[in-house]
């Protein structure tokens, strides 16, 4: 013997439906999508270490290498200069006459290799060096400032997408009140089941 089966209502999945303000995975859910936005964590790690400079590259494991570490920088910031490059420039002419006077090119040859260019050009290496290391700093600050700007349009695009979801929420709700008042008006319009045959 068939059992009958009460009539579905189209307005019935609406039905325990909360009145108030769902939350944004709620109100996703209800608009027959499935999303949950979960921000990366680097995104909070990176905005409380900034960008890398070559300054935090430094050794900071315990005092004795911190120690060494700051002494070295301060000798090479004050070695890589161009003042540092002309004071050993003077010192290296200070020998000059002597190299000459010896007559032998081999002491001229190692004079030239030995007590000029590598007392010259080793203050000018370290000055090209942290004109380097600046220009590296400068483009790693400006690669960190278009990601937070980048960051910064993504989030903008989530709250666009969240305030069209309260949109299409509020228009939903409305469409249902519109349904449920029509089959209120019009009750010859709702489908019924017909009793299952013996």
């Amino acid at each position: 013997m068939g059992v009958d089966q009460d009539p579905q209502q189209p307005g019935d999945q609406a039905q325990g439906t909360p009145t108030t303000a769902p939350s944004d995975n709620d109100r996703i859910h209800r608009l027959g999508m499935s999303f949950t936005y979960v921000p990366h964590p680097h995104i909070a790690r990176r905005k409380q270490e900034g960008p890398v400079k070559v300054a935090d590259q430094l050794p900071k494991h315990n005092p004795v290498v911190r120690f060494n570490s700051r002494i070295a920088l301060l000798i090479t910031i004050g070695v890589g200069s161009m003042w540092c490059a002309y004071l050993f420039m003077a010192l290296a002419f200070v020998s000059f006459p002597a190299a000459v006077k010896a007559g032998n090119t081999i002491i001229l040859v190692a004079w030239i290799s030995q007590s000029f260019c590598q007392l010259v050009l080793l203050p000018i290496i370290i000055v090209g060096q942290n004109l380097q290391g600046a220009a590296a700093d400068k483009r790693a600050q400006q690669t960190y400032d278009d990601a937070e700007a980048v960051l910064h349009e993504a989030l903008q695009i989530q709250q666009h997408l969240t305030a069209e979801d309260h949109h299409l929420h509020r228009q939903d709700q409305r469409l249902q009140e519109i349904i449920d008042a029509l089959l209120k008006a019009y009750p010859a319009t709702t489908p019924e089941v017909s009793p299952t045959p013996e």
